[in-house]
């Protein structure tokens, strides 16, 4: 056990001691350390995006298609406003928004690094109405902003370094084959409940900034409670600690602690509706997935 509690502490030292760019999420101000570049993640993420689309099947509702354009787009440029009025404009000059809806009946969304986004079509039946489709490509937006597929390559690339570190400590120490069998899998459970519990983080930090995306672009937040209240109920949320999103109750929990600040925000765009139609889909658990 004492040789578990060593190597695990070196291990939290490597970490700590790996060099990167520091920088600072929006309206949270979390601090973070990236170990790699915009321009790298963004020329990986472009890639596995052309794959996709060549192969994804665009949907051919298209009222419900120019719906998921304008409400990106509004979103969009809400953000990218209040971006540079802060002097952070810099952070997206490089990003190319793209907000696409496919024919797919999961009930999901994501976004790639850059702005591309993608939503399918078994989404809308739950989303209902733009104002909640808002709170999901807010959702997907503040991924981007914040840089999260960059700051998880950069943790995957830190725990690397860690269990090289732990590698060559217990050879120097040296620790028999099974000491360093069972330090390495110590780390390795350890690792992985870290990592779905950062992942966590950014889920829900994620759902703190795109509720206020929304409500920057005019979208009343206050409709996130109920859309959250219906994916609850067609989807199956896990509690584990290896779960990498919260729970759907966490998830309301947190969001109604947030109204009051995204509320701040929130400025009602009066426009003349446009007609949209909604598709209806039978969805079932096992094509749920909570983005």
């Amino acid at each position: 056990m004492k040789h578990i509690k060593f190597m695990l502490m070196v291990a939290v030292v490597a970490i700590l001691a790996s060099c990167g760019t520091a920088t600072q999420v929006p309206i949270t101000g979390r601090k973070q350390r990236l170990v790699v570049s915009d321009e790298q993640v963004m020329s990986l993420s472009n890639q596995e995006y052309n794959a996709y689309m060549k192969s994804a099947k665009p949907s051919t509702n298209a009222a419900n298609t120019a719906m998921v354009k304008r409400v990106g787009e509004r979103l969009a440029n809400a953000v990218v406003s209040y971006l540079k009025a802060h002097n952070m404009g810099d952070e997206v000059a490089d990003y190319q928004w793209e907000f696409n809806l496919v024919q797919d009946n999961q009930v999901n969304a994501w976004c790639m690094p850059g702005g591309k986004i993608v939503v399918y079509e078994g989404l809308l039946p739950v989303t209902q109405d733009e104002a909640s489709l808002a709170v999901v490509l807010g959702h997907e937006i503040a991924h981007a902003v914040a840089k999260h597929s960059a700051e998880r390559i950069s943790n995957s690339y830190k725990q690397q370094s860690a269990m090289q570190v732990l590698g060559g400590v217990a050879s120097v120490a040296g620790m028999g084959p099974n000491w360093q069998q069972i330090t390495s899998l110590a780390i390795g459970v350890g690792t992985q409940a870290w990592t779905s519990g950062f992942s966590r983080k950014q889920e829900s930090e994620a759902d703190h900034i795109g509720l206020i995306f929304a409500a920057m672009a005019g979208y009343n937040p206050d409709v996130a409670v109920s859309f959250w209240q219906r994916m609850a109920a067609v989807g199956n949320s896990s509690n584990s600690i290896f779960s990498d999103h919260p729970s759907d109750e966490k998830r309301i929990k947190q969001i109604q602690e947030w109204l009051p600040e995204a509320r701040k925000y929130y400025k009602p765009v009066v426009a003349t509706p446009a007609k949209t139609t909604t598709m209806r889909f039978t969805t079932t658990k096992k094509t749920t997935s909570k983005w």
